[in-house]
């Protein structure tokens, strides 16, 4: 019995050492979304964007950054994780440390509530609650495999990063329509993007912003317009229904989809719109075909 104790008392010393001098963080909050990593990664980034004095940097993967708020008085780290519990939920960890106090607080926090462990509650309870706001303006569903069909299409180059994606459709809509019907041009499609670049650590997107038109002779020239032709493809397809400022989580749900199945895609989505966001109305029942073409023809 009395070794018992003497291995249960190592122990403990052990942990409490481990702890106080090993252990890098001083405290975990933990959230659980149903969203897919993808959409969480961008919310976050997003959401950082808003705060005062805040940095964020993104790890090797998609589901690991870290940031740093500043306080008046201090300095947090955050470690973020995020993981996929199945198809449609994640559980999010946050990693927080006091990057002045971490000693004092390891101490204190397991008997009082320190104002770091305060802190830390308020600030995640705010990215919690944008987080579960956005989740309900948007709806994800995958359909499965389908294809995008061939046309003929006038286009603009556009590059951009992925927030700013609907802000570079703006700015040269009018050069698609209504440029091209004013000078003899007959669309016969809905509006679209494909994405030709995607670089996930860095956010940044280049595109074609196009919109199916009848080949002809005489169609109107700028030195921003182009034409060319696409050929059908076997796709991965989801519908999305929200925004089109974040359409691009039905990117990550896609990517998803295809890693479960074991598909192999481009990593480069298209986009077909069918509402346009200037008539306003309820986001959620603005409507996108989101494709992710697969990679063997």
């Amino acid at each position: 019995m009395k070794k018992f104790f003497l291995v249960l008392l190592s122990l403990c010393i052990v942990g409490i050492v481990w702890y106080l001098f090993f252990y890098p963080y001083d405290y975990l909050v933990t959230i659980k979304a149903k969203a897919n990593p993808g959409t969480i990664n961008q919310t976050i980034k997003l959401w950082n964007s808003t705060l005062d004095k805040a940095e964020l940097n993104e790890g090797k993967e998609l589901a690991q950054l870290n940031q740093t708020l500043h306080f008046n008085d201090t300095t947090h780290l955050y470690a973020w994780e995020i993981d996929a519990v199945n198809d449609s939920v994640s559980k999010i960890k946050i990693f927080a440390k006091d990057s002045a106090h971490s000693f004092i607080n390891k101490i204190r926090i397991p008997f009082t509530k320190t104002d770091f462990e305060k802190r830390t509650v308020k600030t995640l309870a705010d990215f919690n609650e944008k987080l579960h706001e956005h989740i309900k303006n948007i709806r994800v569903s995958v359909v499965g495999e389908d294809e995008i069909s061939a046309t003929y299409y006038a286009y603009v180059k556009v590059k951009t990063s992925q927030f700013g994606k609907a802000g570079g459709m703006m700015r040269n809509f009018p050069l698609l329509d209504p440029y091209l019907v004013n000078n003899g041009a007959t669309l016969k499609g809905r509006p679209f993007i494909e994405i030709t670049k995607w670089d996930m650590q860095k956010d940044s997107i280049e595109y074609n912003f196009g919109y199916p038109v009848i080949k002809s002779d005489s169609l109107p020239e700028h030195p921003e317009l182009h034409y060319g032709y696409r050929k059908s493809r076997k796709a991965l397809k989801a519908i999305y229904n929200g925004n089109y400022i974040t359409s691009d989580r039905a990117w990550y749900a896609l990517l998803d989809y295809a890693k479960s199945k074991d598909i192999e895609v481009t990593g480069l989505p298209m986009e077909i719109f069918f509402n346009n966001p200037n008539m306003g109305g309820d986001e959620l029942n603005w409507t996108a075909e989101i494709y992710m073409p697969l990679s063997k023809q």
